[in-house]
């Protein structure tokens, strides 16, 4: 695992998360922040069919005016939601046996979103080819699903250990 790619590991997270995040652990800091990056990245990339087919649907709002929007929440608004997230699930760990330092809840809730970033992909065409309805609700349930486990076995895997 140690000289793994980003794909691999982010592949394998899906079967054995807490033993990818623990592999993580060595990263420096400013790894995290392109990871975290990374992941919003691709979550932007991921709306762009369902944001043409709402456009298309409804003209009123032009394409550019949502992917601007997409751009602001997703780029600049969502990672500060992210490190406000983790560092309060870091604080709130100080309440159980097993706390949690900061940096170690920004890593397991950074890779968690990178991991879910395929899922999020194919939620995205799901949403701009089909629309809404059963498959898309059961893409992304799928994809909240799976990142609800990485970001746990993350945490549970880093818990306790410093």
């Amino acid at each position: 695992m140690r000289n793994a790619g980003i794909l691999p590991r982010v592949l394998q997270s899906w079967w054995a998360p807490g033993r990818v995040v623990r592999s993580l652990r060595d990263l420096p800091d400013r790894a995290l922040i392109v990871i975290l990056m990374a992941a919003m990245l691709i979550f932007l990339i991921a709306q762009m069919p369902g944001h043409s087919r709402a456009a298309y649907l409804d003209p009123s709002v032009p394409l550019q005016a949502r992917l601007g929007g997409a751009l602001l929440a997703v780029m600049f608004m969502m990672p500060l939601l992210a490190y406000a997230v983790a560092a309060l699930v870091a604080a709130l760990s100080r309440l159980t046996p097993r706390a949690i330092g900061a940096r170690d809840s920004r890593l397991a809730l950074f890779w968690a979103l990178l991991a879910v970033a395929p899922a999020m992909l194919l939620a995205g065409l799901v949403e701009g080819f089909v629309g809404p309805g059963a498959a898309l609700s059961l893409v992304r349930a799928v994809a909240g699903l799976g990142f609800l486990v990485i970001w746990g076995a993350g945490l549970r895997a880093l818990a306790g250990n410093g």
